[in-house]
């Protein structure tokens, strides 16, 4: 008799990634305790033996509640058991911009990069599902975000350090992660914040989607993954055509950290030239973070309609301006 088909779906989601990475390299999960993360855990701790490939986890003490260090200290007790080794505990200082959501995200990828490496993991699995995946949608189209954003979260992404993070139960619902963690016997931790109706995605899980769900139907997450999916797609190959532009009109001005020549970015599609603007801005150094639509479209004014507006202000104290045939960035 095999496994419940909870605990096999999630095995086998963290088979698939395993099967693409590099032969013997080791694997982290990264493990909160609550049931998406766990029973994430439990999977890679049965398949990474039969792979061949060591396997360890670590958790993330924010430091947001009280007990919080003994909670770590109990998920790693937890690891352990499950046979995942290494197997311990970063804690960070939670502070920053962005509000407590950003500055903990931060934090934590901080944490997980440094784990990786101390470790010397190739990859770090993340717990995140297809429910996380449509809130995320519903989030970016409250804020009227571009396709980019609604494309929500990737299933494997890299950050400057070359750690591979892999999302592989993306294609599962919270409630099979659940199922699994009661089949195999653990007993996930449900993490206050989770209910607390103070942050907005906790108020989309609890409200918006059950609601959307009533008015429409059953189904409306897996809608909103299937959207993120095809829209990715199609950003990646806008920003693959945007970067192939930069790469042309990317030019050189004495004074100015990065310049653009206007012949030839006017003539783009809209959706390819708003990219390359936010290309230049980036490298020129304003933070990605906070260089928002309402600069990315002030900048395409002083291409599409410059009616001799002297500049724009961007994050990062950086200034573009249009001079010389060029969009020139320059540190203010």
């Amino acid at each position: 008799m095999g496994p419940d088909p909870a605990v096999a779906a999630v095995r086998l989601a963290v088979r698939h990634v395993l099967s693409d990475l590099p032969q013997g390299a080791m694997v982290l999960a990264a493990c909160s305790g609550g049931a998406d993360s766990l029973a994430l855990a439990a999977a890679l701790a049965f398949e990474a033996p039969r792979a061949g490939r060591p396997a360890g986890g670590v958790t993330i003490d924010h430091g947001l509640q009280e007990g919080s260090a003994e909670r770590a200290d109990a998920v790693v007790r937890t690891m352990v058991d499950l046979g995942l080794d290494p197997s311990g505990s970063v804690a960070v200082t939670v502070e920053g911009p962005g509000g407590p959501e950003n500055a903990a995200r931060v934090a934590r990828y901080a944490a997980l990069d440094d784990a990786a490496d101390r470790w010397g993991a190739s990859a770090v699995l993340l717990g995140h599902t297809r429910d996380d995946q449509a809130e995320t949608v519903l989030l970016g189209l409250a804020r009227g975000s571009g396709a980019r954003s609604l494309s929500g979260m990737p299933p494997t992404f890299r950050r400057s350090q070359g750690v591979l993070y892999a999302r592989p139960l993306l294609e599962l619902d919270r409630a099979t992660t659940r199922r699994a963690c009661e089949a195999m016997g653990l007993e996930p931790w449900d993490d206050p914040h989770n209910v607390d109706p103070a942050y907005a995605r906790v108020r989309v899980r609890h409200e918006a989607l059950p609601a959307l769900e009533k008015a429409l139907g059953p189904g409306v997450a897996e809608a909103l993954a299937r959207t993120a999916g095809m829209l990715r797609d199609d950003a990646d190959a806008l920003d693959e055509l945007a970067s192939r532009a930069f790469s042309d009109l990317e030019t050189t001005e004495d004074g100015y950290s990065v310049a653009v020549a206007l012949e030839g970015l006017e003539g783009l599609p809209r959706a390819v030239r708003t990219r390359v603007l936010r290309m230049a801005a980036v490298k020129a150094g304003s933070p990605p973070g906070t260089l928002a639509a309402v600069h990315v479209d002030a900048m395409d004014r002083l291409v599409t309609a410059w009616r001799g507006q002297r500049h724009v202000d961007l994050p990062g104290r950086l200034r573009a301006v249009r001079r010389y045939g060029k969009l020139l960035f320059v540190p203010v």
